[in-house]
């Protein structure tokens, strides 16, 4: 595993069930049809091309010039472009809606690129977040013991003291539901939902469907009880006043 995967995480260049799903839910809070949108940590614009399917005037940054290059060229996306999160190369109040789909975990500053979301957001538009659940049993994008990184879903990280934690996972954060919201906090606007969801199970579905469709029934149906807490991401949508 080369060490930009490790920092950047391991996006799927497949567009799945999960995927769909999550596309869903974006869209119940930003209608596509004739919005300006932007995907910050765009990768290869997967969702930046299916936001540009539904109508939408879609544009991404990323700060991998080799996500970004195959985009432009194997996607034909001209609208993706080089940019770090904390410092957008566009205009205030631009943007219908801004997404961070599970990137703020890797990004150097948090709280600045929440900050720079809101700032490019228009009045009365969305930012909208997923990021990953420090409640949820596995640590998903591996962990380090002592020197070495072992790739794969490793239990109960995310139930160690933060110091501890951190040794085993400096590459990435994950959130309490508390400290996803703090990084809202002193910004016009209102969080207008949030909630926690559990994975689309597309690896499994690949080789097992059946049993994906159980896990999918019974933990979908979690995500309407209080063990939703326990979810993969958390799904954050924050109203810029």
């Amino acid at each position: 595993m080369d060490d930009k995967a490790i920092t950047l995480g391991h996006p799927s260049y497949v567009w799945r069930f999960g995927q769909d799903r999550r596309l869903n839910m974006i869209r119940a809070y930003l209608p596509m049809e004739g919005a300006q949108v932007l995907d910050i940590g765009c990768g290869i614009g997967t969702y930046v091309e299916k936001f540009r399917a539904l109508e939408a005037t879609a544009f991404g940054v990323d700060i991998d010039l080799e996500r970004v290059t195959r985009g432009r060229h194997e996607k034909g996306l001209k609208a993706l472009a080089l940019s770090v999160s904390e410092a957008l190369p566009f205009p205030d109040a631009r943007f219908d809606g801004v997404l961070l789909h599970e990137v703020i975990e890797h990004v150097t500053d948090d709280r600045e690129t929440v900050r720079e979301a809101a700032r490019v957001t228009k009045p009365g538009g969305v930012v909208i977040v997923f990021a990953p659940n420090r409640l949820y049993p596995f640590e998903t994008h591996g962990a380090y013991f002592g020197k070495k990184y072992v790739f794969g879903n490793i239990p109960l990280i995310g139930y160690l003291p933060d110091g501890l934690r951190n040794k085993f996972a400096p590459h990435v954060r994950a959130y309490r539901s508390g400290d996803i919201r703090a990084l809202f906090d002193g910004y016009n606007g209102e969080i207008i939902a949030h909630t926690q969801v559990y994975p689309g199970y597309d690896k499994i579905a690949a080789r097992r469907k059946e049993l994906a469709g159980l896990f999918r029934n019974v933990t979908y149906a979690l995500e309407n009880t209080r063990l939703r807490s326990f979810g993969l991401s958390h799904f954050v949508v924050w109203k810029k006043g």
